[in-house]
């Protein structure tokens, strides 16, 4: 299905940056949107929640003042524990966000809100069955969130995962899990998908919020550093063992969490994120922290000379 005309707009590549907790600001988003990615951020990540406003209004005040930016986006984690949601979406609802990106719960309050102002949502999921739910909220397109992806990971091969959802749903699709590359980007779009979503790769970016402790371990990790577990959120997510080790605990012994323990938005949630650092296995592709406007560059040349190179097989 063709990506719709307000995301459309000004794409250099078929990129949407995942938003990162702790690590996403204003200063990443407006750099991805003028390198022509879809830029975003969770709305947690603006603290106290009264920054917001603030974010909003210089991003939407930066890009539209660009006639060459892309769109941008917001994540919100519809969750018990996120007491700032209804106060953040409100903000967004005043902004008109062009996409509002969902997380955990289906967003069938959401959805009316952001469609109401010409607003697009697409929602994050695992499985089949959470892109049923997505799908019945109304939403207009979904995010694959496959092994090897950053933060709040699946299991499944995106081989598996696009395949089936592709039986059911013929709409927007973004693929995440270990995409680091230009060719990894193509072959996103090979695979079925309209999108690929891209986190860990911004992580070793100039403006990313991110101390250089962590930059540089992304820059000296492989896939092998990293580590899967529910441990810290109670969700299952892909970390930096580095990180891990670094906290005093044992990456390969910690305690079993599940989802009665789940908790997004407190301020110890945040303060634990300075610490325990997300990752997905795509890091082993990563060998440098470079300007955001430089790294898309090179995403772009290599995305060209992969399209070029298999246009060229013999077969």
């Amino acid at each position: 299905m063709p990506i719709p005309a307000t995301l459309q707009r000004n794409l250099k590549l078929p990129v949407i940056c995942a938003p990162m907790f702790i690590v996403s600001n204003p200063d990443l988003v407006i750099a991805q949107c003028k390198g022509g990615l879809i830029g975003s951020f969770p709305a947690l990540n603006a603290r106290p929640k009264e920054l917001l406003d603030e974010w909003l209004t210089r991003i939407t005040g930066e890009l539209a003042a660009d006639p060459n930016a892309a769109s941008f986006a917001v994540n919100q984690i519809i969750h018990q524990s996120n007491e700032r949601l209804d106060h953040d979406m409100d903000l967004c609802v005043k902004h008109r966000v062009p996409l509002i990106i969902t997380s955990l719960r289906a967003p069938n309050e959401i959805v009316p809100r952001v469609h109401d102002y010409g607003g697009q949502v697409f929602h994050d999921v695992i499985s089949v069955r959470h892109a049923e739910k997505a799908l019945e909220a109304g939403v207009d397109g979904l995010i694959l969130v496959c092994a090897g992806a950053g933060g709040h990971a699946g299991t499944l091969s995106p081989f598996a995962l696009v395949g089936e959802i592709r039986k059911i749903y013929d709409g927007p699709i973004a693929l995440s899990g270990a995409i680091a590359s230009g060719s990894a980007i193509l072959a996103a779009q090979a695979m079925g998908a309209d999108f690929a979503y891209i986190g860990t790769r911004f992580i070793a970016t100039d403006e990313a919020h991110a101390v250089d402790g962590y930059k540089q371990a992304i820059v000296g990790s492989a896939a092998a550093d990293v580590v899967y577990t529910p441990y810290f959120t109670g969700v299952h997510g892909n970390y930096l063992k580095k990180s891990i080790v670094a906290a005093g605990l044992d990456p390969d012994n910690l305690p079993v969490k599940d989802k009665t323990a789940m908790s997004f938005g407190s301020s110890g949630d945040a303060k634990a994120w300075k610490d325990i650092w997300g990752a997905g296995q795509g890091v082993g592709h990563i060998d440098e922290v470079l300007p955001t406007a430089e790294l898309i560059a090179q995403l772009r040349q290599e995305y060209g000379a992969a399209k070029e190179q298999l246009l060229a097989a013999s077969y």
